[in-house]
């Protein structure tokens, strides 16, 4: 049986855990950056399907016929991100970005694909650059059984919407698990004065990996007694994945947006992530700054830092909500073949341990 729905998720500030120095968005997720919409399906069947995809668009026009500066990082490759060969040659996406289970994505670029062929103006497109990320959902999920397919994915496309963002156990994370939490989606944003910019940045997370969970420098996952290398030094608890979206409205050359892609990691290392030799840790990242002006200037570098900081601050918040957002699931654990139910991380205890007000 599927467990009842937990009312009482919060996100990270609405607990009193507001990392960083920086002020958010309006909203406080990835589409405070103008233009960038988000959509989800999320597809729960009988007691063994818990999966999904989340697909993220930069702008609301053609993508193709408008590719916006993009770079991808990779901390730690045991991942099948597909396109990122080209992101890295000509330094741009041209298509919206899906996120979904590692056995779906080729039917996710499936979706994508037909997608961008079937836009106004790409009657004469012979080649299509699909970006899709993905983690692993077999521990909730029957991820064998491949029920995910282009037209479902496409949903996620054609209902993405400029927000709030859905998080939690929704979309390409509703199978996902977290330092042996639910895991799940999660955003934040951080914006910055008008003397170091006025931007705004923007991440989105698909958290799916482990480690030793810290909130906001707290030894959460230690203290309740669930983290890696408790038991063992050959565990393979923290394997997993987490793909990391960066958007932003910041003139950036894709030079810089790999410097800011960068930068992600250390806020995904702030929440105790342990990287370890299974994991596949991506972040994509992508400016909608259009140039108007062929002589308008690129950000310079000596005024990247505050991006830097912003990207630090929302990564480790976005994580935070990723898992704050999640509810309690029940599902299908394919390594065992036995149902599996992996429980929401206990907000009333981080509030303690934390010492959240």
């Amino acid at each position: 049986m599927q467990a009842e729905p937990d009312t009482d998720r919060v996100r990270a500030r609405e607990l009193g855990i507001a990392p960083g120095v920086l002020p958010t968005g309006e909203k406080n997720d990835i589409t405070d950056v103008a233009g960038v919409r988000v959509g989800h399906v999320t597809l729960i069947e009988g007691n063994d399907i818990r999966t999904g995809a989340t697909a993220i668009l930069p702008h609301d026009g053609n993508l193709y016929q408008s590719p916006v500066p993009a770079a991808v990082f990779v901390g730690n490759g045991y991942g099948k991100l597909a396109g990122i060969s080209q992101i890295a040659e000509l330094g741009e996406i041209e298509t919206p970005i899906v996120l979904t289970n590692t056995l779906s994505v080729d039917r996710a670029m499936s979706a994508i694909i037909d997608w961008t062929l079937d836009q106004p103006g790409n009657e004469r497109v012979r080649s299509v650059n699909a970006v899709v990320g993905e983690t692993n959902d077999s521990g909730l999920n029957n991820i064998r059984k491949r029920v995910l397919t282009p037209d479902m994915i496409r949903e996620a496309i054609t209902s993405a919407s400029t927000g709030p963002v859905q998080e939690g156990a929704v979309g390409a994370g509703t199978g996902t698990i977290a330092f042996g939490w639910k895991g799940g989606i999660g955003s934040s944003s951080r914006h910055l004065p008008e003397n170091l910019g006025g931007h705004t940045i923007g991440v989105l997370v698909q958290s799916n990996f482990g480690g030793i969970l810290q909130v906001d420098g707290a030894p959460v996952g230690e203290r309740l007694g669930q983290y890696y290398l408790k038991d063992e030094v050959a565990s393979d608890k923290a394997d997993g994945s987490i793909m990391i979206v960066i958007a932003t409205d910041a003139p950036l050359s894709s030079r810089n947006l790999e410097r800011l892609s960068k930068r992600a990691i250390a806020g995904l290392a702030r929440t105790g992530a342990s990287m370890t030799n299974g994991s596949g840790d991506y972040v994509v990242a992508f400016s909608t700054y259009r140039q108007t002006d062929p002589a308008a200037a690129q950000t310079e570098n000596d005024n990247m830092s505050p991006l830097f900081q912003a990207t630090i601050e929302a990564t480790e918040e976005a994580i935070y909500n990723s898992l704050f957002m999640a509810e309690t699931v029940d599902g299908f654990d394919v390594s065992t073949q036995s149902p599996r139910r992996v429980e929401a991380l206990p907000l009333d205890k981080v509030k303690e341990i934390t010492g959240a007000n």
